[in-house]
This record gives C-alpha cells, structure tokens and sequence, in this order.
C-alpha cells in the first residue's frame, strides 16, 4: 500500500518543519540548501520520521529539481497520512531527531 503526497519546499530555512498548506501542496520548511541533493535528501528523512516508517519507503515520484514534489509513501495508508502529518509530537520527534545529526 502507498500514497501520494504533494508538498512544496522552502529550502535554507531556520529549521525543518512543516508550516501548513501552500494551495493543495504541503509547504514545508527544510533547513538544508537545494545542492547536491540535500534537501531532497532532508525532506525524505524528515517525512520518513513524521510518519514512522524507514527512509526507503519515501521517495520522489517527480519534481526532484523543483519546489514542488511529489512523494510516494509506501506503507502508510491514505487514511493514516493526515492525521500523522498533523500531529505535533511526532513532528516534533522528526525535527529533534533530524536536528541532532546536522550537529
């Protein structure tokens, strides 16, 4: 089972977090600069965190050049994205764990 997620990055930004909606898209604040795949590579790390599943089961279905992506979840059900993506204890898990290994 997977799903398809819609986000729009902001890369370069004080720290990691999702800040709401930008149209149907995700916006979501990621620390690391757009080079040499960092941010791709932050944002996979930080949305595997948010919904507990392994790194390997997020990847970037199109949009890997640009702002707006659009990622594939496998094991996570389309009913279990939302409410995982917007709950703050788990997001805050995901921003601590990925703030301490840019330390």
């Amino acid at each position: 089972m997977s799903v398809a997620l819609v986000v729009h990055v902001v890369p370069r930004a004080h720290r990691t977090e999702i800040v709401g909606r930008h149209g149907d898209a995700l916006k979501i604040r990621l620390r690391a600069p757009p080079v040499g795949g960092a941010a791709n590579a932050e944002l996979i790390r930080f949305i595997a965190a948010c919904l507990g599943v392994p790194e390997r089961a997020v990847t970037i279905a199109h949009g890997a050049r640009g702002r707006r992506k659009t990622l594939l979840v496998h094991g996570v059900g389309p009913d279990a994205l939302e409410p995982a993506l917007r709950d703050g204890a788990a997001i805050q898990d995901a921003r601590a764990a990925l703030n301490t290994r840019n330390r």
